[in-house]
Parts: structure tokens; sequence; C-alpha cells
């Protein structure tokens, strides 16, 4: 491995760049491109993630022999979800709930079964060029490079890069993608070369969202370019295959040719950083506490009357409605009764969360068994099967009742602003 510490990056010869044309299997066309970094030859194909034609060229590629290098555009977890399908049925739920992971999990999912749901219309397994790159790379004893970013934290970034008042915007985006069940042809999903699966998923209004595509596009044709940068030169690969989703061709190219990443290394730490809450936003929950206790104290000091009426307005709705969202979610009584007793008390502490109680409450009352873990890439194709599965079920008891609790907190807020100012 050559050692590239606090060297320049080598320059990108403009005379070196070749663009094929589209590459035709048939009547379908694959879009290719070669770049040269100073000797380093790197082809990028752009694929559909369901799509047999893309598939198709990866394996030919491959074959060819002209490379000693595959990069897919995979992080690790999503690796591993490929090279190890059975991973979802050892997934610890209890950790899960504890690490405070479960909304992740959930969005995960969610995007799984849009992709999923997509691919069996074509009969094509999700992700087939992906693993096509990866068993044929294998076999070619070729190293497999992974150089996209986690989804883990590409869905936080775009959380957090997301003005807060539109989140619910975000979820119910994701959600739409879930329960939509319009037709999609094979003619459709050809034309995803021209965008990206993540962003379809929030087709609703992703297409024109600056806030959106930053994390969820353009800061990814960053990262994947800095990685391939990195590995082809300090690797020393003479010609590395890229099979990446044809929306992200056109940005890496870009940043390819203006040799805009002087240092991939601080590129990629930058990009792999969640971005702190701003300050105000980091002590909004205490301030909401601190007014909520300040609001029974003031009731108390006019009157015990007016300050116990305060008290009961904040349990009957902070516990109703988080008791409400374990209901929609078909939560065990108990569970219900547990999101009802549990949430006026957590709502009052920022570091704990009603949705903690509840998901490990389900979790122990009505354990998920093996075939709930196995049938989770089926179940979460439809919004019936999110109910039915017991594991997905949990996560949106977890959800829900988190949900509610939130809600509570500013109706009931509300509530004893009124009796303070004595409406």
């Amino acid at each position: 491995m050559i050692d590239k510490t606090n060297q320049p990056m080598p320059e990108l010869k403009q005379e070196h760049i070749t663009s094929s044309a589209k590459i035709k299997k048939g009547t379908e066309t694959e879009p290719i491109k070669t770049f040269e970094v100073d000797g380093h030859k790197i082809t990028i194909l752009g694929t559909a993630h369901v799509s047999q034609a893309s598939a198709d060229k990866v394996k030919e590629l491959i074959a060819t022999g002209e490379f000693d290098a595959v990069a897919v555009e995979l992080c690790p977890s999503r690796h591993k979800a490929i090279v190890n399908p059975d991973l979802l049925t050892r997934m610890d739920l209890f950790q899960v709930i504890k690490k405070g992971q479960a909304s992740m999990v959930a969005a995960s999912l969610a995007l799984g079964a849009f992709q999923q749901r997509m691919a069996e219309r074509l009969g094509v397994e999700p992700g087939a060029e992906m693993r096509t790159a990866i068993k044929d790379a294998t076999e070619a004893k070729l190293p497999i490079l992974l150089i996209d970013r986690e989804i883990g934290t590409t869905l936080k970034r775009i959380y957090h890069n997301v003005p807060w008042w539109r989140r619910m915007e975000l979820y119910s985006g994701l959600l739409a993608s879930i329960i939509s069940r319009e037709s999609v042809s094979a003619a459709e999903i050809e034309r995803l070369k021209e965008g990206d699966v993540l962003e379809s998923a929030f087709s609703q209004f992703a297409e024109n969202e600056k806030h959106l595509f930053k994390p969820l596009i353009s800061e990814r044709d960053k990262y994947m370019s800095a990685r391939l940068l990195k590995e082809s030169v300090e690797n020393n690969y003479q010609h590395t295959l890229a099979v990446v989703g044809a929306g992200h061709m056109k940005g890496i190219e870009q940043i390819l040719k203006t040799r805009s990443i002087n240092d991939p290394d601080e590129t990629i730490q930058q990009l792999d950083t969640i971005p702190e809450s701003t300050n105000w936003l980091k002590f909004l929950p205490w301030i909401i506490v601190a007014l909520v206790l300040t609001g029974f104290t003031i009731g108390f000091m006019r009157s015990p009357d007016i300050g116990m009426a305060m008290v009961v307005d904040w349990i009957l709705i902070h516990g109703g409605l988080s008791a409400l969202g374990a209901a929609i979610a078909f939560a065990h009584p108990l569970t219900i009764l547990t999101a009802f007793l549990a949430s006026p008390i957590t709502s009052l502490d920022p570091m704990t969360g009603v949705g903690m109680f509840t998901a490990l409450a389900e979790t122990y009352l009505r354990k998920p068994k093996v075939g709930d873990f196995s049938r989770l890439r089926s179940d979460t194709t439809s919004l019936k099967g999110w109910w039915h599965n017991q594991v997905t079920r949990i996560l949106l008891i977890f959800i829900l009742s988190s949900f509610g609790s939130a809600m509570g907190t500013y109706i009931a807020g509300f509530r004893i602003f009124e009796r303070i100012s004595g409406s």
C-alpha cells in the first residue's frame, strides 16, 4: 500500500478523460465512463438497482479481465445484508431498542421495502447488479471496495439537514413509498438510471429540495469520489470498476473533472460526521420541561385546585395520546397501559422516552418468533405486513407511542397556558 499522507492528490488530466458511448446490450443501454488519474484508471458503470440489464452488464465487464478491483455503491451494513441475507433473523431487538436505534431500523426496513416492491414487479432481486459484482469479483479474486457512506449516517444527516418543522414531511414521504400500490413498469424501472433509489423513496418532495438533495445525493457523490481516489492511489489499482446508481454519475464525473477533492481522507472524515444540533435546539427539550414545571408552580401558587387540574390535564392528555399511539399499533393491553403511565413521567426527562418502555414491554409480553424475523423482507412491502409481523409492530409501537407523547407535550402545554391565563 502506498502511503500518500499529506501528499497532494495526483492531477486528473483532462486529456485522459474518456467517455464511451453508452454500451449497448440488446435494446438496453448502460451509461459508462472511464477516467484516468495519474495512471490509475477508474471506470464508472451507472446502473438501476432493480434492473436485470444492469446486472448483465456488470457480469460482462468483470468477465473481460480488464480490472484489478471492483468498487460498489454499498456501505458495510448494506454489504452484510447482501452477503448474509439471514442477518435480520439474528437481530437483537432488545439491543436495538436500548441503543435508540428503533427508528433507524424502521427507516432502513422501509427503504428496503420500497426497493423490494419495485423488484417484485419485474422478478428481479433488489440490488441484483451489486450481488453480481460481489459474486463475480470474489470468483475472479478481485478486491471489493465498499465506497458508499453508511446508510445510518446518511439518514441522520438528512434528518439534521431538513428544517425541524418539515421532518414530519420526511416521515410521510417515506411512509408513502411503502403504502403506494401504483403499478411500476419495466420502462419506469429503467428510468431509475436517471435518479437514485433513496431519492425515489422520498419522491414526494425530494426533487426540488436542496435540504434533502445535499445529504442524499451530492454528499454521497463526493464521498464515493473520495473513496475511489483514495483506494486507487493508496493500493495502486491500475483499473477499478465502480458500480454505482446512474443518478450519481453526473456528480462523480463533475468532481473528478474539476479536481475538487484535494484530501480524500479529510473529505471522508467530514462527510462521516453527524452534524450537531444548533445550540438553541439542544436546549429546547429542557426549556419545554422548565416551562411546564413553571406552569405547575404558578398554578399551585394561585390555587391548589388549579395546580391539580393542570397535573390531571398533563396526565390524561399525555398518557392518553401515547396510549392511543400504542393502541393504533395493536399493542398488548399491558403495553398500552405502560404508555399511559410512563408517558407523563418520561416527557419530563428529555434523556428518556416512552417509546423505549413501550417497545421493551411489548417485546417481553409478546416475543417475536423466528418466523417474524425471516419474513421481514416480504412483510415490510405492505402496510398490512407492518402490523402483522411482530418485529415491525414493536417498531411501530415505539414510533407511534413516542409520537403520541410528543403531541401530548404541546397540547397539554397549551392547556396549561390557558389555565394560567384564565381562558
